[in-house]
């Protein structure tokens, strides 16, 4: 490569277009490179075509950068945000899927709060931002704000998986809360068992589901907040909105005179207005994982929601059931209402 020195830009090198940003390699070598770190490791393609890791490193970013360029500006319409730990001591960046695309297409941000998530709407622009239409994200209040800002047509998509840990933390304060006001020999079914409550029962073994077992029985407030996280899981199989909506409202409606605190501060149910149930889409973000809700202004919260379950049980369990009674509740392969609903 011949070397040009021009008064006003200093020493420049001839560019090629045939050689990638690494003058050592072509961009044909970066290209295929970058094909074999998509499905491999890079210590593996380092080892196979006996190159070193960094040089292995530099190849597949010149490779990524190359399918950005081809992508052009995106405008999706489908969105999911996340954010990625990348140091130690909470050093977080965000990252914007298009899930209509099925590829990222934004990785910034000094960190996962309102602002950073800003840049992102910025990058974007007004036009595109105004066209997304669905914004899936855990409950993230920053992500949330941006977003009804931004993006004010966007439905918020909030993840199940998120939805049941926040209702999961406010049973273990319950639990704590328990064994603090108990005394005597009743203390010794709560100790020691937060894994046992908060697991599935599915996941338990045989030991842990009479643990389980005599846990509830010992404590009636335990009973009843185990009873109601396990029947807000319900929620994701209704298909119709008015029915998801129903069951909302009546499944707080059991919280009153309860006493459980934590279940009615949780950011689950401390909103206003009721789900919505899910919307038929054929974007691969509509998964059974996930629930739908508009949110009724630009300043209101969005709530809980409900999508689509390939499941078949339908029935409703009541909250002050007992734990072995509800256990043996048939299994009903049409959608009804509760009881409370048809009276």
């Amino acid at each position: 490569m011949r070397r040009v020195k021009c008064k006003a830009c200093g020493v420049k090198n001839e560019k090629l277009d045939f050689l990638s940003a690494n003058t050592k390699f072509t961009l044909r070598f970066a290209t295929q490179i970058g094909g074999l770190c998509r499905a491999m490791t890079i210590r593996d393609v380092a080892r196979r075509m006996r190159l070193d890791w960094h040089t292995v490193k530099e190849l597949d970013k010149i490779y990524m950068r190359e399918q950005v360029a081809r992508a052009g500006h995106p405008t999706p319409r489908v969105i999911g945000i996340d954010e990625v730990s990348i140091k130690k001591r909470h050093i977080y960046r965000i990252v914007v899927s298009d899930l209509g695309a099925r590829r990222a297409i934004w990785f910034g941000g000094n960190g996962r709060a309102e602002a950073d998530m800003d840049e992102f709407y910025a990058f974007l622009g007004h036009k595109n931002a105004a066209k997304i239409r669905l914004a899936v994200m855990d409950m993230w209040k920053p992500f949330r704000h941006s977003t009804q800002a931004h993006a004010p047509h966007a439905a918020i998509l909030f993840d199940k998986f998120h939805i049941l840990r926040h209702l999961g933390d406010a049973l273990d304060k319950i639990r704590k809360a328990e064994y603090g006001r108990i005394t005597g020999p009743q203390r010794k079914f709560i100790k020691g068992q937060k894994y046992i409550l908060l697991s599935h029962r599915g996941n338990l073994t045989s030991e842990g589901k009479q643990s389980l077992k005599l846990l509830l029985k010992a404590n009636k407030r335990l009973n009843t907040a185990y009873l109601l996280r396990e029947s807000f899981g319900q929620l994701w199989d209704y298909t119709s909105e008015a029915w998801a909506r129903r069951f909302f409202d009546n499944w707080k409606a059991q919280l009153r005179w309860q006493r459980l605190g934590p279940y009615e501060k949780s950011s689950v149910t401390g909103t206003a207005s009721p789900p919505t149930a899910s919307r038929r889409t054929k974007s691969p973000s509509a998964s059974s994982r996930a629930s739908i809700t508009k949110s009724a202004s630009s300043s209101a919260a969005p709530t809980a929601c409900v999508t689509r379950n390939t499941s078949n049980s339908k029935s409703s369990p009541q909250a002050c059931r007992s734990y072995e009674n509800r256990t043996k509740l048939p299994t009903k392969k049409r959608e009804e209402p509760l009881k409370s609903d048809r009276a």
